[in-house]
């Protein structure tokens, strides 16, 4: 016999809400699979973020739901207003460059139907990136272990695939609308979740394919503008590291261990004694990061698996460089504030 609680938790409801701006041919792809979702969501809405290439428009063939901005705002105001028009016990938030497995919405009821019932959750992107070019590879599988090896219950929301009860979102004021490219408005909305008090699992079974096309500029431009700044200043204003996902005490250790390198490896242009102990932190960094590596070995071989190293090292420099800055930019943010509220008082 079903219990009330489970019959409610049985009848939840979806709201698929994805944002677009300059969606492509990529949006297309994204709209054929989420029209043949099994079983369907109660909605999807499309909110056309601001004048674009006129992608947007795709979705009317489908009969989806179409909130046309005439501003673009980004994509936490774009969440934010489609939120508001959604009537699901669920919203799930997706991006327009990306495809949805049929059966995600069963997925996603299931595991808000389990004990204990998360107030959200987020997923992964899959082991097999649309994209063939080897930084796009790189990534998106980096993405995918990142998450596949993440405890369970994570510490930040993702807008790519994260789903909240509505009226979770509500109470918690949804995303962050002064970040106005795709940055870290989710993960913004992660911290105040957790604040909160609120529960968020990381269902690693649920998966998207991500179908970003990876370049160095993208990609350095994302890593170290949306991502790394952003996220050291709310760091700093939070005064609290998480040790999850990319934050890992290992991670931590890494960003040292690839700077000391680089100080011993100009050092040998002095000494040769200096190459002991450059060569000890490359092994230490191969030691620290020996999961991902042997990952990626069994993904794509041996030749792929020695390409990422370097990359993934140099991930390592410029995540250290921009915490480096990020850190001087809130100081002196700080001290400016403090010299004008002295100045007026």
């Amino acid at each position: 016999m079903v219990s009330a609680m489970q019959s409610k938790q049985l009848d939840l409801t979806v709201s698929i809400v994805i944002p677009v701006h300059n969606g492509g041919t990529k949006f297309e792809r994204c709209l054929r699979s989420l029209t043949a979702l099994q079983p369907p969501p109660h909605e999807i809405i499309v909110v056309a973020d601001g004048p674009s290439d006129g992608s947007w428009k795709q979705a009317e063939k489908y009969g989806l739901k179409i909130i046309p901005l005439s501003v673009s705002s980004g994509p936490a105001r774009a969440r934010n207003i489609g939120a508001q028009h959604a009537v699901g016990d669920l919203l799930f938030f997706t991006d327009a460059d990306v495809t949805i497995s049929s059966h995600i919405i069963g997925q996603i009821q299931e595991a808000f139907r389990n004990y204990p019932e998360p107030d959200a959750l987020i997923g992964s992107y899959d082991d097999a990136p649309f994209e063939s070019n080897f930084l796009s590879q790189y990534k998106n599988l980096l993405h995918h272990y990142v998450h596949q090896t993440s405890r369970e219950q994570a510490s930040t929301f993702w807008g790519a695939c994260g789903v909240i009860r509505r009226d979770v979102f509500t109470r918690i004021n949804g995303f962050n609308e002064k970040y106005r490219n795709p940055s870290i408005e989710d993960i913004d909305l992660g911290y105040r979740l957790k604040k909160a008090g609120y529960t968020i699992q990381l269902a690693k079974h649920i998966q998207i394919k991500h179908l970003k096309h990876w370049g160095i500029y993208s990609l350095l431009k994302a890593d170290i503008f949306y991502r790394a700044l952003p996220w050291t200043e709310l760091i700093l204003n939070e005064g609290n590291i998480m040790n999850d996902l990319n934050l890992t005490f290992s991670s931590r250790f890494s960003v040292v261990a690839v700077f000391m390198m680089i100080l011993s490896l100009l050092g040998s242009f002095l000494t040769s004694c200096f190459m002991i102990p450059a060569l000890l932190m490359m092994l230490l960094l191969t030691v620290l990061n020996r999961g991902l590596y042997q990952f990626f070995y069994y993904k794509r071989g041996v030749r792929f698996m020695l390409q990422t190293i370097p990359w993934h090292w140099l991930y390592f420099v410029y995540s250290g460089l921009s915490f480096a800055a990020g850190q001087m930019i809130f100081w002196l943010k700080t001290i400016k504030t403090k010299y004008q509220v002295s100045y007026e008082r």
